[in-house]
Order: C-alpha cells, then sequence, then structure tokens
C-alpha cells in the first residue's frame, strides 16, 4: 500500500486509535524493584549515584516494599550490605545474615509481596569477587559450593524465588540439586543468564559496596561483543533447571534479549541497570530530558524487544505513572 491511497496518520491522528491498535504495553505486573537491605538500625542512606535509590536497615525496607507493594508491584529482588565481610562471604549464606532477616521480616509484614534474592557472593566478600579466589581468580567449583549454600538459606528463611547472577559454570544445577534434596522443589530459580561485562555496574558497586579489591570480573562475566555465547549460556541453565532467563544489562543489550526470546519458550526477564538508571536521573536533574516519558520509553523498549519481566530501580515510579494513566 501507497500513498495517498494509505495514510499511516490517519489512525495516529485520535489517541483513542493509537491506544486500540498498540502493539506493545506496558503493566505494573512487568516489574521487579531492586532493595538494598543493610545491616543496622535506622539507617536510610542515599547512593549519591542513584538519585532516589537507598541503602536501607530492615524496617525501612519494609516500609519501602509495603508502598511499591500498595502500589501494584508484585515484586522485589533483594541486595545485601552486611555488618562485616569476609574472604568466603559467611554472611551470604548465614543463618541470619542481613538478607535471611530481610527475608523473614518482609514475609511476615508484607505477605503479599513476592520476594526474589540475588544469590552471589560479592556483596559479601571482603575482596569483592563472586566466589573463592584461588590463585588471583575465582574457583567455579568450590564457589558452586556456597552458592548452594546460599540459595539454600534463603529459601529457608522464606524467599519465594532466587536468582543466582554469579556466572559461574554450572550454578544452575548446584542450586537446583540442593533445593530439591532440602525440601524446596517449588522454589524457582531466575537465572541470570547472558550477563554481560559491564561499564554500567559501577553506580551499583557503589550501592552494594562490592567494588573489586583487584581485577576485574571478565574472567567470568561475559564479553560485551559476544552474541551467539549468550544463546550457549542461556542454554546450559535452561538445561539445568532455570525457571527464568535474564539479560543484564538491559538497554545496549534489547539485540539479545530479542534473541531469547525467539530461541526459548521460558519467561525472559532483563535488568535495567544502575547505570542506565543514573543516565537518566542525571539528565532529567539538567533539564535534558523529559523524565517520565523517558522512564516509561525505556521499559516499553525492553517489552518491544521480548522482555515479561523488567528489574528496574524505576519500579516504584513507574508504577505511580501507569496508575495515573
Amino acid at each position: 500500500m501507497f500513498y495517498p491511497t494509505f495514510r499511516a496518520r490517519r489512525i495516529r491522528g485520535k489517541e483513542v486509535f493509537r491506544r486500540m491498535v498498540r502493539e506493545t504495553s506496558l503493566s505494573v505486573n512487568d516489574l521487579i524493584y531492586p532493595m538494598f537491605s543493610a545491616a543496622g538500625q535506622g539507617i536510610r542512606k542515599e547512593i549519591s549515584s542513584m538519585p532516589g535509590i537507598y541503602q536501607q536497615s530492615i524496617e525501612h525496607i519494609v516500609e519501602e516494599a509495603q508502598e511499591a507493594h500498595e502500589l501494584g508491584v508484585p515484586a522485589v529482588i533483594l541486595f545485601g550490605i552486611p555488618e562485616t565481610k569476609d574472604a568466603v562471604g559467611s554472611d551470604a549464606y548465614a543463618e541470619h545474615g542481613i538478607i535471611q532477616e530481610t527475608i523473614r521480616a518482609l514475609k511476615k509484614q508484607v505477605p503479599g509481596l513476592a520476594v526474589i534474592t540475588d544469590v552471589c557472593m560479592c556483596e559479601y566478600t571482603d575482596h569483592g569477587h563472586c566466589g573463592i579466589i584461588k590463585d588471583g581468580d575465582v574457583d567455579n567449583d568450590e564457589t558452586l559450593e556456597l552458592l548452594a549454600k546460599e540459595a539454600l538459606s534463603h529459601a529457608r528463611a522464606g524467599a519465594d524465588m532466587v536468582a543466582p547472577s554469579d556466572m559461574m559454570d554450572g550454578r544452575v544445577m548446584a542450586i537446583r540439586e540442593a533445593l530439591d534434596n532440602n525440601g524446596f522443589k517449588h522454589i524457582p530459580v531466575m537465572s541470570y543468564a547472558a550477563k554481560y561485562a559491564s561499564g554500567y555496574y559501577g553506580p551499583f558497586r557503589e550501592a552494594a559496596e562490592s567494588t573489586p579489591q583487584f581485577g576485574d570480573r571478565r574472567s567470568y562475566q561475559m564479553d560485551p561483543g559476544n552474541r551467539r555465547e549468550a544463546i550457549r549460556e542461556t542454554r546450559m541453565d535452561v538445561e539445568e533447571g532455570a525457571d527464568i532467563i535474564m539479560v543484564k544489562p538491559g538497554l545496549p543489550y534489547l539485540d539479545i534479549v530479542r534473541d531469547l526470546r525467539e530461541e526459548f519458550d521460558l519467561p525472559v526477564a532483563v535488568y535495567n541497570v544502575s547505570g542506565e538508571y543514573s543516565m537518566v536521573k542525571a539528565a532529567a536533574r539538567n533539564g535534558w530530558i523529559d523524565e517520565e516519558r523517558v522512564i516509561m520509553e525505556t521499559l516499553l523498549s525492553f517489552k518491544r524487544a521480548g522482555a515479561d519481566l523488567i528489574l528496574t530501580y524505576h519500579a516504584v515510579e513507574a508504577a505511580r505513572l501507569l496508575k495515573r494513566g
């Protein structure tokens, strides 16, 4: 069809028609809100590189999670800032660790909210890497044992889902077996299946206090230039028992989101990471963009690429905007 017989603006001309034919839509049910739980009391410390996001002690986590839940956000994902760190990240799998206690508080006080936990070691180790260090690098197989212990401790505390983000080979299988063998066959695993070694994580490392004390994470996170590898990595996680597969970061990897959507029939999640969030906030504070429009356009782009779920620091803001209509 060609102009003048076909005129695309006939449909675009009225808001009601634009709504009626819209191909992709965003719902509050798509959103997962990341939160940073800090050991102690009376803590609500704004993260300087992430305006509006806080390190918070448990009572404040509960308060903000309740607000998110009332706005319709169905789930949060928790990251922990322990009181002390050590070489083996022992707080990650301690019965009364910061995340374990946060889970218990949330399940008691906001029972309708789904609580997902990040399963990794970098927030808990004094060296900032995602596992046990041997000969200057992370030892994959020894780290699997700790990741399985961590996931199991989260399930015992009441977590509704666990999300391994470490990128160790075989971690989904190790976690699945630990859960299944200890009465938690019903707990799903959301795998960070295609997690890239990205410069977009900078603000998160301030938030989680997880900057590596030496080297970087390129020996276990994916190279940004690789596309086919994402299919291989994800297929391994699916075969090992992942229930949801994730791409991280989001905006620079929309092609990977689309690839996974077309290749696999599992739900696909995407992480709208800290650097993406911070760029929007910085541009908005300088008056360079319309913040609300950019937030919603960004989140919609993830859905259009094929994501079912979006982990985003904009979740509460987006929920308010969706409620406002």
